[in-house]
């Protein structure tokens, strides 16, 4: 079986459907949240980073994403539990185990009064595909064979081999361009999209207008988005400032100057900014995971007993109450996290924290530790800087592995460094988040196929291999949940991923805005389209 499907740069996910599968129709207007209908008010967001990517099919960073997400719509939307929801896309599903389906909206138009129809949604599928565009995007598009409108409002996919998810995965991950636009570019992996041959013209309830690299990006109000109700977004403009770090984006919003941080709360801010007055803190689920990253190319790191000295040398307990402020939760070292809960097996167990159980594992390795009981091995770990979190519990992995003789290297970069060294494997250990995982067959597949997008461990294990691909073709559900939970096993064993915790996030906004609309993980929480245009003033 090609594993070709997971060839591109990225994190995916999707919730596997059924053969025939038929989704809830779309919520008419006014059922995705209330709004106190359009102002005349600027609505100020804090960020960390610059948008690398104004094109929505290759951008990777969480601010490329918050930017080009609020211009170009996604098929579908996503639940507290990870189950699909309509968005763009009112049905969708199987005719046969080699054809999807999509069934859209027939009231969507573009910012320049073009309408939204099938035929942009099957262009976008076919020249990401053919054009290659390295993204998240590009990575889910393995088993597609082609894309055709068969009508005005109805895709369907052609597949080049039996897929249980990604009809799902595809509607929620891709997003749809305007094919008016984007084509006469030509090749749709080459097309900057930065404005500077007209603007931007998208889909959704705002439009970039300006931007100025380090300092904002700045997008006006669309007059007619029907996803919400009233079909005008309430802020007139929304404005994104860039800020070095989530505390002087607190700072920031403390002082008036910024209206919502973007970013996660570091879990020490969470309960100091619910009592400070004149902010709120709206939590939203986590269908993501904090992990460590074992490179299986670097020397050493290829023996599953140093990769399993390295599990046990993590005090996970202690980083979960010190540095997560108990806000997290283990997942038992698993990655079928407990919220996947038809997945979840309690039988596997989180890695004990035993500096002497790890010396014994390097002894049996063949490392022999010098007098002062240090052996003669260093791992390098990468982690970024702008996440606070990872970058207090990265200083704790590296003293309770210094109790069991190993010495770890710490590097902490700047975020946009941190995600070109992840790509390029320039590490030993990789220190992490993954933003969304709630399709375990997708997951496993990114994760631990050969060619998978996201897999850092540069795993290539033919009995892991074949009970992935055996879960992609399944539709029936317990026999999937049956082969993953396998699959997991052999992950577990071996050390190809350590899944440290899991855990719902906060974001801090002025009290004087209502109407968010909280969604999972941070790449959507309080920043996503439905919820920013359906924020006003408070009354």
């Amino acid at each position: 079986m090609k594993h070709d499907r997971y060839f591109a740069l990225g994190a995916a996910a999707a919730l596997a459907v059924g053969l025939v599968a038929c989704a809830p129709t779309a919520p008419e207007p006014g059922e995705s949240g209330g709004t106190a209908g359009p102002s005349e008010e600027t609505l100020s967001i804090g960020t960390t980073t610059d948008v690398v990517n104004f094109n929505p099919v290759l951008g990777n960073s969480r601010t490329d994403s918050w930017i080009t997400n609020l211009m170009y719509p996604h098929l579908l939307s996503i639940g507290d539990d990870g189950t699909k929801e309509a968005h763009v896309a009112t049905e969708w599903g199987y005719v046969d185990d080699t054809t999807g389906y999509y069934e859209i909206r027939d009231d969507l138009t573009w910012s320049d009064g073009e309408p939204l129809t099938a035929e942009d949604v099957a262009w976008t599928l076919n020249a990401v595909k053919r054009d290659q565009a390295p993204g998240t995007f590009y990575g889910q598009l393995g088993n597609l064979d082609s894309a055709a409108a068969v009508s005005e409002t109805r895709v369907e996919l052609t597949l080049t081999q039996p897929d249980s998810s990604i009809v799902e995965e595809i509607g929620f991950w891709g997003v749809v361009v305007p094919q008016h636009v984007f084509e006469p570019q030509g090749s749709i992996a080459e097309f900057a999209n930065d404005g500077t041959d007209g603007g931007w013209v998208g889909m959704g309830p705002f439009i970039l207008s300006d931007f100025q690299v380090g300092q904002h990006y700045t997008l006006e109000r669309v007059e007619d988005y029907p996803l919400i109700d009233g079909g005008i977004p309430g802020p007139a403009e929304v404005v994104y400032r860039v800020y070095p770090d989530v505390n002087t984006e607190i700072l920031a919003l403390q002082s008036g100057e910024i209206d919502v941080i973007a970013n996660a709360l570091p879990p020490a801010q969470v309960e100091q900014l619910s009592s400070a007055e004149g902010l709120q803190v709206i939590e939203a689920p986590g269908l993501g995971y904090a992990h460590l990253v074992y490179n299986m190319t670097k020397e050493g790191l290829d023996d599953v007993l140093v990769r399993r000295a390295l599990a046990h040398a993590v005090d996970y307990e202690a980083i979960r109450t010190v540095v997560l402020q108990g806000q997290a939760v283990s997942t038992g070292s698993s990655a079928l996290m407990p919220v996947l809960a038809k997945y979840y097996d309690d039988s596997v167990r989180e890695y004990e924290f035993d500096p002497e159980l790890s010396r014994s594992l390097m002894e049996e390795a063949g490392y022999a530790a010098d007098a002062n009981g240090a052996f003669p091995v260093s791992f390098r770990l990468i982690y970024s800087l702008q996440d606070s979190v990872t970058s207090q519990w990265a200083q704790m992995v590296q003293d309770s592995a210094a109790e069991a003789g190993i010495t770890i290297e710490l590097q902490g970069t700047e975020r946009n460094t941190y995600l070109s060294m992840t790509n390029e494997g320039d590490y030993d250990i990789y220190a992490g988040n993954f933003a969304i995982m709630d399709d375990p067959v997708t997951n496993f597949a990114l994760s631990y196929l050969p060619d998978g997008a996201i897999n850092y461990t540069y795993v290539d294990d033919p009995q892991l291999n074949a009970l992935i691909e055996e879960g992609m073709v399944t539709f029936d559900e317990d026999e999937k949940i049956s082969i993953m939970r396998e699959a997991n096993k052999i992950v577990h064993e071996q050390v190809y991923d350590n899944i440290m915790y899991t855990q719902n996030l906060f974001f801090a906004a002025s009290d004087e805005w209502a109407g968010f609309i909280s969604k999972p993980s941070e790449l959507l929480s309080i920043v996503n389209p439905l919820s920013l245009a359906s924020a006003h003033p408070a009354e």
